[in-house]
């Protein structure tokens, strides 16, 4: 803001422009309209920046942990809420600050318990987030980008512009809602967490971990990172990155061909990460933590339905301890892909455990919804 002399002088200048020109008095007052300051997401701040922040106002630096702990631990989204600060404490905050928490637009409820929530973000656009019910667990998918930054032809999320990555609390509140949902609905804490939603998370790797470090953080949700899953479609330098940063949640890879001609096909980025640089990542990765790769692989009548296909996959799975899903296909109307023959399933099972590999089928949830994998595309 300008000072009250730099804007008195400022304000004589231009009423001495507006006598000589005869500028007509309309466009002095549109000339001299203050600028509207946007208040900063205060959740973009770290615990030490509010303590600072507090000092700064002539406050105890403890109560920048009061606020933290309101707006991480407890998912505040008001500063009414934060009832242990005094009126006037919460005053200074919403004159300062503001809470750009989700909401959740729509909320979907499948036949087989699965939900699908539509998430409006501050900025009006839509992501969509899952929850996934077993006997055993709840497990939300989360999405970690609006829309995608890769091309996967059998994803009806690709087809959608990437619009901008979503920031570590758009991620983070996902996850507060998806478990207050399976709190309500289902009578237990989430369980659970793959980033398998909209969006490429390696993509937005920066604030995918900083969203994971406050969900398994002691002052955020306390969730054991063993049980969040990092899903990629295979970006060979950042699967390299999370290996040197020693991640602890579990990384799966959307494979769905170990043949480079047959993968470029149906993901066409793979012809800038093509298998061997993949393949050598996967075994940066193994060699660096020693944990188990998860292969995602959907089999599609025509593509890699054939015996080839089962032995390239087996081949590829060698390297390294991993385990592959073979996961059922959900349509995205346009009749390009359709789901393998059960004959072509049960073939890939067979030859993978022949060769002592980790093999589940797995099928799908929500697909009554439009929630199971690779739909998600805000057709809620």
């Amino acid at each position: 803001m300008f000072a009250k002399n730099s804007l008195e002088s400022n304000l004589s200048k231009h009423h001495k422009i507006l006598n000589q020109k005869s500028v007509n008095r309309k466009t002095f007052h549109y000339f001299c309209k203050p600028m509207e300051i946007k208040k900063k997401d205060i959740r973009a701040l770290t615990k030490e920046q509010l303590r600072e922040f507090f000092v700064k106002n002539g406050d105890k630096a403890f109560r920048g942990n009061q606020v933290y702990e309101w707006l991480w631990q407890k998912a505040a989204y008001s500063f009414d809420d934060m009832t242990n600060l005094s009126k006037d404490t919460r005053q200074m905050l919403e004159d300062n600050y503001v809470i750009n928490n989700i909401k959740v637009d729509t909320m979907q409820r499948s036949n087989d318990g699965t939900i699908k929530n539509a998430v409006r973000l501050h900025d009006n656009l839509i992501v969509e987030s899952v929850l996934i019910p077993t006997k055993t667990r709840t497990t939300a998918c989360v999405s970690s980008q609006v829309g995608c930054s890769l091309d996967c032809k059998f994803c009806a999320t690709a087809r959608l512009k990437r619009m901008r990555n979503l920031n570590p609390d758009e991620i983070y509140d996902q996850v507060v809602a998806i478990d207050n949902e399976s709190r309500l609905y289902h009578n237990r804490p989430l369980s659970n967490i793959v980033f398998m939603g909209m969006g490429e998370p390696l993509m937005n790797y920066n604030n995918v971990i900083k969203a994971i470090d406050k969900i398994t953080s002691n002052e955020g949700l306390g969730m054991s990172p063993k049980r969040i899953v990092v899903s990629t479609s295979g970006v060979p330098k950042m699967i390299k990155k999370m290996a040197d940063d020693n991640v602890k949640f579990k990384l799966a890879v959307s494979l769905h061909s170990a043949i480079d001609e047959v993968r470029t096909t149906i993901m066409p980025f793979n012809a800038t990460f093509p298998l061997a640089d993949l393949r050598e990542a996967l075994v940066y990765w193994y060699e660096k933590t020693r944990n188990r790769i998860t292969y995602e692989y959907v089999v599609w009548n025509g593509i890699n339905d054939k015996r080839k296909d089962v032995d390239a996959l087996v081949q590829f799975c060698k390297f390294a301890p991993s385990k592959v899903n073979i996961i059922e296909y959900n349509p995205i109307d346009d009749g390009e892909f359709q789901q393998a023959k059960s004959e072509a399933i049960d073939m890939y099972q067979k030859v993978l455990e022949a060769n002592n590999i980790t093999v589940t089928v797995r099928r799908s949830r929500g697909k009554d919804i439009d929630a199971a994998c690779g739909q998600l595309a805000n057709k809620s």
